[in-house]
């Protein structure tokens, strides 16, 4: 029983001195020892479970709760952070759309007499097999030093050529669709011809490019040609057949120079017949009308873009330039300077030969140009 009463008192006197340590003493009252109050017994329970209800009574706990206090009441004071707004990210641009160069692949088709269409005589022979791609093919095989082959076609087009070979040349049919007359002509005396045979052809070319895509006697190319192998090259980076009009054109004017001891010799007769050396002109770095005409004609004839050499007259004298077609724009007369909807004439000699003001001086509208024949 003493064992037990001491007890008691000793636990009571702890629980008072925890109790003097977090409050004012006065304020509570002791519980007897036989029968402890509801509150005493409250603040045991309260002690014995660790509440977060009950006051701290150690350093530890009153600096830990002190500590909360001030982070509460610093956050308090301290204003609220306005987050900052997401960044937009810069748009991805549109990639520029992809142009692909064109074909340039070289194009020689070769003309042919294939013997499967043919009229003539012991002397003269008139082969018609491909004329539905724009041409015939015709040989002298007679004793007439000077022979002629003729070709009107429809609306009274006339071209006339020499034809002084065994062998068989190409002549364009440059009228389009209609009805020809091919003539073989023999020199008599001087000036004068007599007929040696003549025929009357239809003709209907599924392509009307076609005389204006194929080697003839007056624009003569092959594969083996020095001048296709350049047009490739320089079309290497185009993307349209104006770009390779251009590439080829501006090449030509600034690497051919006008040969003015050869024209000299034409006008005055030493060199009565003259058919342009193409790959001669490049090699040279000179040529005349004819061999820039020609050259030019094959370059984009050998890239597929249909191309007439024109002969005739530039106000009083006799001259030979191009023209050429133009997806989506039609025959141009004309590539030294493009405005965006009118062309200059289109003349490498000129165009070499002379300034850009001289030029357009005497290039005018065209007028001062008229054509003859068209190979």
């Amino acid at each position: 029983m003493k064992k037990r009463f001491t007890a008691k008192l000793i636990s009571y006197g702890l629980c008072f001195l925890l109790l003097t340590g977090c409050g004012d003493a006065t304020s509570l009252s002791v519980p007897s020892a036989e029968q402890p109050s509801q509150s005493g017994t409250d603040i045991m329970d309260a002690l014995q479970i660790g509440s977060t209800s009950a006051p701290a009574c150690s350093d530890a706990d009153s600096s830990e709760s002190t500590q909360a206090s001030a982070d509460q009441e610093a956050s308090a004071t301290q204003p609220t952070r306005t987050p900052e707004p997401a960044v937009t990210p810069e748009p991805t641009p549109e990639p520029t759309p992809f142009v692909p160069l064109r074909d340039n692949t070289p194009y020689c088709p070769v003309p042919e007499a294939s013997g499967t269409i043919t009229y003539g005589n012991e002397s003269a022979t008139i082969d018609a097999s491909h004329s539905d791609q724009g041409y015939i093919m015709a040989n002298y095989t007679g004793t007439c030093p000077k022979v002629k082959l003729q070709i009107v076609g429809p609306n009274s087009y006339k071209c006339t050529y020499n034809l002084n070979t065994s062998e068989f040349q190409a002549f364009p049919l440059t009228a389009g669709d209609g009805s020809y007359t091919v003539t073989v002509y023999e020199n008599v005396i001087d000036s004068e011809y007599v007929v040696c045979y003549t025929v009357d052809l239809e003709v209907s070319m599924p392509d009307p490019f076609s005389p204006y895509l194929t080697p003839s006697c007056y624009v003569n190319y092959s594969a083996d040609t020095y001048a296709v192998e350049l047009a490739a090259e320089l079309c290497e980076t185009a993307a349209s057949d104006l770009d390779c009009v251009s590439l080829i054109y501006n090449y030509l004017i600034e690497n051919i120079s006008y040969d003015y001891d050869k024209a000299d010799q034409i006008t005055s007769g030493a060199l009565s017949t003259y058919i342009a050396d193409i790959d001669g002109a490049l090699n040279s770095g000179k040529g005349i009308c004819l061999d820039y005409a020609a050259l030019m004609t094959c370059m984009l004839r050998s890239q597929r873009i249909p191309t007439r050499m024109e002969v005739g007259y530039a106000s009083s004298a006799y001259h030979a330039w191009i023209s050429t077609y133009i997806t989506d724009i039609g025959w141009v007369n004309g590539i030294v300077e493009f405005d965006g909807s009118s062309w200059s004439l289109m003349d490498p000699t000129f165009a070499a030969s002379s300034s850009e003001e001289e030029l357009r001086e005497f290039i005018g509208d065209g007028s001062n140009y008229s054509v003859k024949y068209i190979y």
